[in-house]
């Protein structure tokens, strides 16, 4: 029997339960590449509630579309980095009277940089990837995990010499190593009260420029009336800086020829090479923000939450906002979701994700090619989020409320989606603009 070229990778790598196509069938387990995502938080100065805040931030659920690829290093303390005022000016960095008194840093960025090169944060992360030992030797385990090899088929000695090995290589570091990605997140937690007076003041100097008395009152009396509004409570801001790890052909030659070493050949010149190289670098690639209100209002419609869970709950939805932002906005980050069902359209994502009425979904088949070992993705149709059904996953969503339930009486824990009959669980959805 002639092997075909391309077959179905979703038939290999995911185990479902289910009837005939066309009928609703529930994925048991799935198995597909995921980005692989490392964590780590930006310190800042002592502000209200900020031992709640960070320990909030510790609780929060790793997102779990990712692989998570933490190097467990310590978390960033901006002291240890500092940036001088010609370090500013270069760069174009102005810091106003209002960053000082509400503690802003528009010099993070600069901060970050810095961290990351004195650590050689880039180079951890390689490091993980191949799970380097203590001895200085690499091995493929971690690759043949997430990427679905044969660990010992892509071992570089053979790779060098078979077409399926080094396309294997080749495959994963565009499929895995290239898709990892390191989020820095800033916390901040303002007394309103404090924001607000600020925004007043400036409102109101501004004003007394007005030379026109009706217009000057009128300017001062909506600024008073807006301080008023705004001063009730706390705010939560946090603040994610994302970098991709950066990877090509050329710096997997350098790595390979240079910096490899097997267990069973300890090189001592390449694994100083690879200590001491200034190769592996992160690409930034951008800032989102995202902030929740906590008012004491917000805590009373919350029933019995004490003020630590007010604050713990804002804190992390928060942090899934501000994730949702970054995927929406950076395709390159965009995660994928295996379809829960195929008829009816669901997938296990909802609130958390940022989903809205009417998002637009791409549907992916994975495809493998059985000569070289390449995985590709072929767009299979366009789904739509249907805006009765979403899924509100968000943290504690199910507290001090009914939790969703559907016609049976079952909790709901799928988004459902419009745009036909003719796909399967397990196929793969990402989302589109």
């Amino acid at each position: 029997m002639v092997i075909m070229k391309k077959i179905f990778f979703t038939i290999i790598c995911f185990s479902i339960i289910g009837t005939s196509f066309g009928q609703k069938k529930e994925v048991k387990e799935i198995k597909y590449r995921r980005s692989s995502l490392e964590v780590i938080l930006f310190e800042s100065d002592d502000y209200p509630k900020k031992d709640t805040v960070i320990a909030a931030y510790n609780k929060a659920p790793f997102p779990d579309k990712y692989n998570n690829h933490s190097i467990e290093v310590q978390p960033l303390n901006p002291k240890k980095y500092p940036v001088t005022e010609e370090e500013m000016v270069a760069a174009g960095i102005k810091k106003t009277q209002k960053d000082i008194a509400l503690g802003n840093l528009p010099e993070a960025g600069l901060i970050i940089d810095k961290y990351l090169k004195e650590n050689k944060i880039a180079n951890k992360m390689i490091a993980k990837w191949f799970n380097r030992a203590e001895d200085g030797s690499f091995d493929m385990n971690l690759i043949g995990e997430r990427g679905m090899y044969d660990a010992s088929q892509i071992d570089i000695s053979v790779a060098n010499n078979t077409v399926r090995g080094t396309a294997a290589l080749a495959d994963a570091g565009e499929d895995l190593i290239k898709n990892t990605f390191l989020v820095v997140s800033k916390l901040k937690f303002v007394d309103n009260e404090v924001a607000a007076s600020i925004s007043r003041e400036i409102a109101i100097a501004s004003a007394s420029l007005i030379s026109n008395s009706l217009i000057r009152d009128a300017t001062i009396k909506s600024a008073n009336m807006a301080y008023e509004k705004a001063k009730e409570g706390y705010s939560v801001w946090t603040s994610a800086y994302l970098y991709q790890l950066e990877w090509n052909d050329s710096i997997a030659s350098v790595f390979y020829n240079n910096m490899w070493v097997n267990k069973s050949n300890i090189d001592s010149q390449k694994v100083a090479a690879f200590d001491s190289t200034n190769l592996f670098k992160l690409k930034f690639i951008g800032k989102e923000k995202a902030s929740s209100l906590v008012t004491y209002s917000l805590k009373k419609g919350e029933g019995q939450r004490t003020d630590i869970e007010v604050i713990e709950l804002a804190t992390i939805r928060n942090i899934d906002a501000v994730y949702a932002k970054l995927q929406k906005e950076y395709d390159v980050f965009k995660t994928k979701t295996p379809l829960y069902t195929g008829y009816p359209i669901t997938a296990k994502i909802g609130l958390k994700e940022g989903i809205n009425a009417g998002d637009k979904f791409e549907i992916l088949e994975q495809l493998l090619d059985e000569e070289t070992g390449k995985i590709t993705y072929k767009q299979k149709g366009v789904i739509k989020v249907d805006k009765k059904n979403i899924w509100d996953n968000r943290y504690s969503a199910d507290e001090n409320k009914e939790a969703q339930l559907d016609e049976n009486g079952k909790p709901v824990e799928f988004t459902t989606f419009k745009g036909g009959k003719k796909y399967y669980s397990g196929m793969l959805i990402r989302q589109l603009k």
